[in-house]
């Protein structure tokens, strides 16, 4: 028999963030206790700011029933002479029933003791208080709490449960709350239990107390609340994904409207306005033709017919807040940009203060703008001597903005006021630029910086991070990277291929280890490898044997990754890989650095010769793209085959079979140039 599931744990303000990060978490907790109590059935869950709600249409009143089968010992134990022995009897114990009723089963090939009993299925009333206490029990938000005299921890504190099977409500008693039929509406419609007496009179009860228990009816309509005001002020409004998300995780009957914050603000940087905005009072920001608009959306859980004190307030609210950052703003332009209070903050023990962190970016900064002079020179139209000025420039103000007075209140904001900072403050705008870029990317789908000079800061900022911290033995173990090395390693390499640029990850390590303590650089350079497997689109043998052919500047690992995939893809290609594993199989006893000398003359057979020209036609090519030439040694196929198919590769003959192996073994080192084909699965 099938009835509606409604389940309701009532608390006081649930916090968004900690609540978003585990929502699906919590779905897949509840489908695997349903799973382990065999009542898998469809459900949907809700939450609002007050209330985390399970609702099952159809939900089994009682688990079924389930066989459960039993081997006991051999037949030949559980019987002497006929008669049962200890194994036997204790087996029968074992199952409950008398030793008549056991029968005979196979096990192992062997004839066993058996039994099979049916297991009747529970009221799921008996159940269902042990299942939500698992399932809350279960919701690890992180910081938790513990309230009167209870020693159980949630989020927040339990103040009502609703349980309705049907029309009847399932007793259970969680955190000392007893479980009823009251639920409890918005706070502007009644502060008083709504006692309801179905599922049915349930969701009513919420919709006419102003409660909207979908997030995404609520998140519906606030889109539609913002195509309003959008429509009527010819405005933009921002629509930020995470906070959105947040706001519809705080309201239960969300209402956009649209304040106003004097227009004097707008002097400020448009971050600031809008981290401010964002970060203290969840505001969304507004645009007009492109530009920031001195007004904001906030959205209302308020249930009110006016809304204009619920405007004022925010308003009067904000304006202090603006007020502040203009403080900050103001008095951090009248100190400048200096690095030389950075000598007072320690970057890590061993690694000395953020100033001597800032002359290591510099060291780096500077070097690379000697290595790759030419294209900056025609990038910037500026002369080598300048371009190195500016480069050690860039890197010792680059973290300068951490001594203001804003990025201290909006940590967020560092790179980004230092740029503000400088231009407001005359630098050249390659110098701006390259601060305000020097943490981009800050993750897989973030920005890059914008041009290759402001790049160059970027890698010196990462690669110091990873010298630095290894050196000092603060190597990411595990799933643990407190200091985000992975994706220190990972945005030098998006950063490299995005702008094309050579970097050889050992001799950037050999060059600049000597700025650092002495350690095992090998592990760095594994490190970086590791980052190719997760940045690449590839099979990881691909990845694999493109690392084994030696390899190490970053844009030509992704290239050599590239060609290979593209071939592998293809529809012939397993049937053309047959052939070229042999090459790898019969060359692994080739000492691939040894002489490779091959002897035309040494050749019996006219395979061998026709292996060997077009081998010698393939290697005298030059070619611009590693696909092509992997195109060129995988053409070898049919001149392979017939080789393989007519020629003994282990004479007899010690001359010969050298010749022999020295020729397939050529052809492998030739692929191994590219990658090492042996290391390929398909």
């Amino acid at each position: 028999m099938m009835q509606p599931l409604l389940i309701e744990i009532g608390v006081e303000e649930l916090p968004a963030i900690p609540l978003l990060k585990i929502l699906d978490d919590i779905e897949r907790s509840w489908a695997n206790i349903l799973e382990a109590n065999r009542l898998m059935s469809e459900f949907e869950f809700s939450y609002t700011p007050r209330r985390l709600v399970l609702w099952h249409p159809e939900f089994p009143t009682r688990q079924p029933d389930s066989e459960e089968e039993m081997f006991g010992p051999p037949v030949q134990i559980a019987f002497k002479e006929g008669k049962p022995t200890r194994a036997a009897e204790s087996f029968a114990k074992k199952c409950g029933v008398s030793l008549d009723e056991i029968g005979r089963g196979k096990k192992g090939g062997k004839e066993v003791l058996y039994y099979k009993r049916i297991i009747k299925g529970e009221p799921v009333e008996a159940l269902l208080e042990e299942m939500v206490k698992t399932w809350l029990g279960s919701m690890r938000f992180g910081k938790m709490m513990r309230w009167g005299e209870r020693k159980e921890e949630f989020i927040r504190p339990v103040r009502w449960v609703l349980t309705l099977l049907g029309n009847e409500v399932v007793p259970m008693e969680l955190f000392g709350v007893r479980s009823g039929n009251t639920t409890r509406v918005h706070r502007q419609v009644s502060f008083d239990p709504v006692t309801v007496d179905s599922p049915k009179a349930y969701f009513k009860a919420l919709k006419n107390g102003g409660v909207d228990l979908f997030a995404d009816h609520r998140q519906k309509s606030i889109l539609e609340g913002f195509d309003r005001i959008e429509k009527d002020l010819d405005i933009e409004v921002g629509r930020d994904e995470e906070l959105m998300e947040e706001v519809v995780a705080i309201t239960e009957y969300p209402t956009p409207l649209f304040g106003r914050f004097d227009e004097s603000f707008l002097k400020l940087p448009p971050e600031v306005v809008m981290t401010s905005m964002k970060e203290h009072q969840r505001y969304f920001p507004v645009f007009k033709n492109g530009k920031l608009h001195n007004g904001f959306v906030v959205v209302s859980n308020a249930k009110t017919d006016d809304f204009s004190q619920v405007v004022a307030g925010n308003e009067r609210v904000l304006k202090p807040r603006l007020a502040d950052a203009m403080f900050f703003y103001e008095n951090d332009l009248r100190r400048g940009l200096d690095p030389e209070g950075l000598k007072n903050i320690v970057y890590m023990d061993g690694l000395g203060t953020m100033f001597d962190k800032s002359v290591r970016e510099s060291v780096i900064m500077t070097t690379l703008t000697e290595v790759y002079a030419e294209r900056l020179e025609k990038e910037t139209s500026k002369e080598l001597g300048e371009l190195k000025a500016l480069a050690e420039r860039a890197a010792m103000l680059a973290k300068a903005d951490l001594l203001s007075e804003m990025v201290y209140e909006f940590t967020e904001l560092q790179g980004i006021m230092g740029y503000y900072y400088a231009r407001a403050l005359g630098e050249e705008d390659l110098v701006a630029v390259a601060i305000r870029d020097q943490y981009l990317p800050a993750g897989e789908e973030s920005d890059l910086p914008e041009n290759l000079f402001a790049a160059l800061l970027a890698i010196a900022y990462r690669f110091d991070n990873l010298m630095a911290l290894f050196s000092v033995g603060k190597i990411p173990t595990g799933s643990r990277d407190p200091f985000a090395l992975r994706r220190a390693a990972a945005g030098i390499i998006r950063i490299v291929t995005h702008f094309g640029i050579p970097f050889h990850i050992t001799e950037m390590i050999e060059y600049f280890k000597k700025e650092y303590a002495p350690f095992e650089t090998e592990e760095l350079e594994k490190f970086f490898d590791e980052r190719f497997y997760k940045a690449l689109d590839a099979n990881p043998s691909i990845i694999t044997a493109v690392l084994a052919s030696g390899e190490r500047d970053v844009n030509e690992i992704v290239r050599k990754v590239e060609a290979l995939r593209n071939i592998t893809e293809s529809d012939e290609f397993k049937e053309v890989f047959t052939t070229f594993k042999r090459v790898a199989n019969i060359s692994k006893d080739v000492d691939l650095e040894g002489d490779l000398s091959v002897d035309p003359s040494l050749f019996e057979k006219e395979e061998e010769k026709a292996l060997w020209d077009s081998f010698g036609d393939v290697v005298s090519k030059e070619y611009e793209e590693y696909e092509a030439q992997l195109d060129a040694l995988f053409s070898l196929k049919p001149q392979l085959d017939r080789f393989f198919d007519n020629v003994m590769v282990n004479t007899e003959n010690e001359k010969i079979r050298t010749n022999r192996k020295n020729l397939v073994g050529s052809i492998y080192k030739a692929f191994k140039e590219i990658a090492d084909i042996k290391e390929i699965s398909v």
